[in-house]
């Protein structure tokens, strides 16, 4: 079965300096019909102003994803790392026993958008560690490009979970097929642009989930730019 979670339905906040859409209950946003998807359980859609961002905060038992849309981010931790997370880069954080960082957007004028997805790890208490990879345009235009697995594989980064998540830019008609295999699920998340999924056109904003076994056909309506999650 195919359920689209529109856009304009998810949890929003406005702090004036973040902007940010919840697809999953998150901070003061409560939907018990959205908890989660699978082992997913945090996709936040964020807009950080220029110069601003979030101060130092712990997390603990968590795989963290962010995704560049525009702009960039710096980023500190506890463990060590500083760098500017870009557009066309996946930083990935494994919190496990527990890690403190930061993130600013470095720019004092222009936006920084991103996608923020928290994975519920299958391993508890894990030494915390970080990783960050670029993904060139053309590793992603009209195909989905792998960023993010349980063994690393094809130069993705590694997560402590049984999921995995592909990422496109499809042009105007092109098409990508993603199969959901036996006990998988399916989340498509568009990040902009507009895709026709199967019959169905989701625009930026929205997802769709699948339970169903078979070949979720993708085609860009215009520009697009989507992530494919495979979740066990």
């Amino acid at each position: 079965m195919l359920t689209i979670r529109k856009s304009e339905e998810r949890g929003h906040a406005n702090h004036g300096w973040l902007d940010s859409y919840h697809s999953f209950s998150f901070a003061s946003y409560y939907d018990p019909q959205h908890m989660a998807f699978r082992s997913l359980r945090v996709i936040n859609q964020d807009k950080i102003a220029g110069g601003k961002g979030f101060g130092t905060h712990p997390h603990r038992d968590m795989e963290i994803i962010t995704y560049m849309l525009d702009g960039a981010l710096a980023h500190k931790d506890s463990m060590g790392n500083g760098s500017v997370i870009q557009v066309g880069d996946v930083q990935r954080m494994s919190a496990g026993t527990g890690i403190t960082h930061s993130e600013f957007n470095p720019s004092p004028t222009e936006t920084a958008h991103l996608l923020q997805i928290w994975i519920l790890p299958n391993q508890e208490n894990v030494k915390p560690s970080y990783e960050q990879i670029t993904f060139a345009r053309e590793e992603k235009l009209n195909q989905l490009r792998l960023i993010a697995s349980p063994n690393g594989s094809d130069r993705s980064v590694t997560i402590h979970q049984d999921a995995y998540i592909y990422a496109s830019i499809l042009e105007d008609a092109a098409e990508v097929t993603h199969s959901i295999k036996p006990n998988r699920y399916a989340w498509i998340q568009v990040a902009r642009g507009n895709v026709l999924v199967g019959d169905r056109l989701l625009k930026g904003g929205d997802a769709i989930s699948s339970d169903a076994i078979g070949d979720l056909k993708l085609i860009g309506q215009g520009d697009a730019e989507v992530l494919v999650f495979d979740l066990a």
